[in-house]
């Protein structure tokens, strides 16, 4: 991981946490047992963190969810499961490495796993594209979906992106047909398909591969259908509202929830995925198992059934036509 990157809210704990690296280090130099002030320090700490994580706001969760150091979708695969097979290549153009999947077991049991893929230093993001996919990645991932719905494998999907890539070679090789062609495509999948929001849920990037029989959001990911930024600028004409925007936007997911959006928030380590892997892991393999073995129960005709109503049943509208 990079350097630790203290955001703009955690500003108290950072001082904290100074404070008590002096103490510690006076206790050394000094040789004198203040093991007792250490502990109050770090407890002290702890609650700091606690309080501040409970109540953050949609532009707080923003930050966080585009943490540097928050996990991506390989961390996850090579955390939650084994036998991990990636397949390249969308048969058309190229092997867009803003999406990666392939066949994989978790708990055992045969899945196909894919998603979105940013980088760590200057390389892997240019190699990934700083995870913002071209159609050919969307091809890649339709490819993967078919592939597992011929045999009987249920997919999970990963979903960090700011959004698909809007630059001239997109437009190029169609990038907004390659995104409705998944959105249509998706829907004849018969095998459950899971998706997981594991940091930015940005726009069509998201949803060309977030049709899903469920939608997961982790703790301190978002879901938007536009940047805040971005809607910030259209909207204010000025990027300096993107709080204000956040909020406006409903993308977290206690409002993903309310709206009907996502079917479950799941939890993350005090502080933020991007402070323990380990655990971030585990909490989302326990949810992906949870609904695998809900899923695994119904009829291919009752999953398809499932995610088509789900997703007709989305918005909600006020008002009469005359």
């Amino acid at each position: 991981m990079s350097a630790q990157i203290t955001l703009p809210f955690e500003a108290p704990v950072a001082e904290l946490e100074i404070k008590l690296k002096e103490l510690e280090e006076f206790s050394n130099e000094q040789d004198i047992d203040v093991s007792h002030e250490i502990n109050r320090m770090k407890e002290k700490i702890e609650a700091t963190r606690n309080e501040i994580y409970a109540n953050l706001s949609a532009w707080q969760k923003v930050q966080v969810a585009r943490h540097p150091d928050r996990p991506y979708t390989m961390d996850y695969i090579t955390t939650i499961t084994t036998d991990f097979v990636e397949i390249h290549g969308d048969r058309i153009h190229r092997d867009d490495r803003a999406i990666i999947g392939g066949f994989a077991r978790i708990d055992g049991k045969k899945i196909m796993i894919m998603g979105s893929q940013k980088g760590r230093d200057t390389k892997s993001n240019v190699e990934h594209n700083f995870g913002c996919a071209m159609p050919e990645g969307y091809r890649k991932a339709l490819r993967l979906m078919k592939l597992a719905d011929k045999f009987g494998v249920p997919i999970i999907t990963l979903i960090d992106t700011k959004g698909a890539y809007a630059g001239l070679e997109s437009e190029e090789r169609h990038i907004a047909e390659a995104i409705a062609v998944n959105l249509r495509e998706i829907f004849k999948i018969k095998v459950p398909i899971i998706c997981a929001i594991i940091g930015e849920g940005g726009s069509g990037g998201a949803l060309g591969i977030g049709i899903g029989n469920r939608i997961l959001i982790q703790e301190h990911a978002y879901y938007s259908v536009i940047s805040p930024e971005g809607c910030a600028a259209i909207l204010w004409k000025d990027r300096a509202y993107s709080d204000k925007a956040a909020e406006a936007l409903k993308i977290t997911g206690k409002d993903l929830l309310k709206l009907n959006l996502a079917d479950e928030i799941i939890p993350e380590p005090k502080g933020g995925a991007h402070t323990d892997h380990p655990t971030a892991a585990d909490y989302l393999k326990a949810a992906l198992l949870k609904n695998l073995e809900e899923l695994s129960a119904k009829t291919d005709e009752e999953i398809l059934n499932e995610r088509y109503d789900k997703f007709r049943a989305m918005g909600e509208f006020e008002g009469s036509v005359e």
